[in-house]
């Protein structure tokens, strides 16, 4: 029988492997005490088993609240789990809970975090993945061997819908590829969604006209499923090409109903994100988040940026631009989205860590406050990612393209 295994990152006062099989226990057949019907037919098929365990170190202090130390001592180590797919079968929103549910509540761990998650290849015959991924997208911005170049309309609130066109107008006609919604932006007092998708798509499809090339705006539409669905079918009739959902606000069931629509490119916001990671000992790894969220059907994640303005180190970004580009179940491809106080600077050390062009490198204040303006601060990130793949340093190619070098007297 197939099953699905987990590796976690723990801490506890405890023997490891005994733990572990806490863990085991109480997210399948067991409890903290035994009970009747928990047969031994019952758990050979649906305990979950203790496949591995690997001791790390031992050290002093715990790393968050749980059962004490009699020794002064908590050991951490990696543990891998397997749970049958008799369990929970193809269900996304039962296996999350079985994966990520009241084990980081159970006083035995001191740290837990998931860190990867094996799949079984029988799961992409009942999920179809992103319906259009990397080379999709590429296809309905026409841009090729090189990355997708985008911005995040700023202020993240308060424009209305014509000034958000007109901005929208601006760079469109700079050449920009994608342009998003805030987070903080869905339908406000003085912008309501539908409004702002009517005046947006009107510039949108007027440069499509006479370009031939059509910028995506990813609209955030994320809220109750039947408003999500009349939204998605607002933009899908305006000619839009896309859509964006606030992930973990929206949930793994909202965004599988949205997706499996596949119609329209699905950015998928991870504003929350740090809740979810940012202690080093407890909650989930990048690596097997985006892992459920290629099941769910997302077409493009954000995975923060180089020296960016969060807290997320260098190798942490690069460690999840590369989980996106990995192969999963021989296809679903993930387009990487580079955000977080970005500008042209970035683009050389984003190149020589990644060695990839396959990402939608998106600058919101690095464009938007470019001291030419935000044709401008599009040209000079066109130009830094082409200085990048040749292998120029930031002062070479400040000293060819002259918009790049305006990007750098002003954020350098």
């Amino acid at each position: 029988m197939e099953r699905i295994v987990a590796t976690y990152y723990i801490e506890t006062p405890f023997a490891p492997e005994k733990a572990a099989a806490v863990l085991a226990g109480e997210q399948s057949s067991g409890t903290f005490v035994a009970v009747p019907g928990e047969t031994e037919e019952l758990k050979q098929r649906f305990a979950a088993k203790v496949e591995e365990v690997t001791f790390l170190e031992t050290v002093s202090e715990p790393a968050i609240p749980g059962a004490s130390s009699a020794t002064g001592q908590y050991h951490r180590a990696l543990v891998k789990v397997s749970w049958s797919i008799e369990n929970f079968g193809y269900n996304l929103p039962v296996m999350i809970s079985t994966l990520q549910g009241n084990l980081y509540e159970i006083r035995q761990f001191t740290g837990l975090k998931l860190l990867d998650i094996q799949l079984p290849a029988s799961f992409a015959d009942h999920y179809k993945g992103p319906a259009f991924g990397i080379e999709g997208c590429r296809k309905l911005t026409q841009v090729y061997n090189r990355p997708l170049i985008g911005t995040i309309i700023k202020p993240s609130i308060g424009l209305t819908p014509e000034q958000t066109a007109e901005t929208v107008k601006i760079l469109a006609e700079a050449g920009i590829d994608f342009v998003k919604d805030d987070e903080l932006m869905s339908s406000s007092a003085n912008s309501p969604f539908e409004k702002r998708v009517d005046a947006i798509m009107d510039v949108i499809n007027r440069h499509a006209d006479k370009t031939g090339k059509k910028v995506m705006y990813a609209f955030n539409i994320s809220g109750e499923i039947d408003e999500m669905m009349r939204r998605y079918e607002k933009i899908l009739a305006s000619g839009g090409t896309c859509a964006m959902l606030s992930i973990n606000s929206v949930g793994i069931a909202g965004v599988k109903k949205i997706t499996d629509q596949r119609a329209l490119a699905i950015h998928g916001h991870r504003n929350g994100w740090g809740m979810l990671t940012r202690h080093p000992l407890l909650g989930i790894e990048f690596t097997a988040y985006q892992k459920l969220w290629r099941l769910a059907g997302v077409d493009q994640l954000h995975v923060n940026g180089i020296q960016n303005k969060f807290w997320e180190s260098d190798d942490s970004v690069t460690t999840s631009i590369k989980a996106c580009l990995e192969p999963m179940f021989g296809g679903y491809e993930l387009l990487p989205v580079v955000s977080s106080g970005q500008w042209g600077g970035q683009a050389p050390e984003t190149y020589r860590r990644t060695q990839t062009v396959d990402l939608l490198y998106m600058a919101g204040g690095g464009i938007m406050a470019h001291p030419s303006g935000a044709a401008a601060g599009v040209v000079a990130l066109q130009q830094a990612w082409q200085a990048a793949v040749h292998g120029l340093s930031v002062e070479q190619a400040a000293a060819i393209y002259p918009e790049f070098k305006q990007s750098v007297e002003k954020f350098g």
